[in-house]
C-alpha cells in the first residue's frame, strides 16, 4: 500500500535575484525590490513529502526522525539565517530564485534518501508564493 508521509520545517535566509550580466536598471525593472542591491530575507517554509510502501513490520513508510535529521543536516544548517548568494556556494553561479532553491533542497536531498521513495517538496516564500519540485 502507498502511502505518503510529510515533514514541514522552516528557515529563514536573505538574497538578492538579479543576473550578474545585466545592469541594475535591467535588474530593477524585470525582479523589481527582489533585485535590492542590499539584499532581502525571507522565512521560508519547506513540506517535504515521501511516497512508498508502508513497512509491514515497523508500519512506518519512512522513519520521520530519520527524515529530520536528514533536513536538519543537508537543508537547515546549510541555508538557515544565511545569505544565499554570498554564504551558499551553489549560488555564486545560480540566481536564487525559489525555483532554483527547490531544485538545489532537492538535490542536496536525493542522494541520502532511497531511490524507492518518491520525493516532492513544496517550498513557500512568502504566505503567496510557493514552488513545487519536481512539477
Amino acid at each position: 500500500m502507498k502511502v505518503t508521509v510529510c515533514r514541514k520545517e522552516s528557515f529563514n535566509a536573505a538574497h538578492r535575484i538579479a543576473h550578474p550580466e545585466w545592469s541594475d536598471e535591467k535588474n530593477q525593472k524585470i525582479f523589481g525590490a527582489c533585485a535590492n542591491k542590499n539584499y532581502h530575507g525571507h522565512n521560508y517554509t519547506l513540506s517535504l513529502k515521501l511516497s512508498g510502501q508502508v513497512d509491514p513490520e515497523t508500519g512506518y513508510v519512512y522513519d520521520m526522525k530519520k527524515l529530520g535529521e536528514l533536513v536538519k543536516k543537508y537543508i537547515i544548517e546549510p541555508l538557515d539565517h544565511k545569505n544565499l548568494n554570498l554564504d551558499v556556494p551553489a549560488f555564486k553561479h545560480r540566481i536564487p530564485t525559489t525555483e532554483h532553491l527547490a531544485i538545489y533542497i532537492y538535490e542536496q536531498l536525493r542522494p541520502h534518501i532511497e531511490s524507492r521513495y518518491e520525493i516532492k517538496l513544496i517550498l513557500e516564500e512568502t504566505d503567496k508564493n510557493y514552488v513545487e519540485y519536481p512539477a
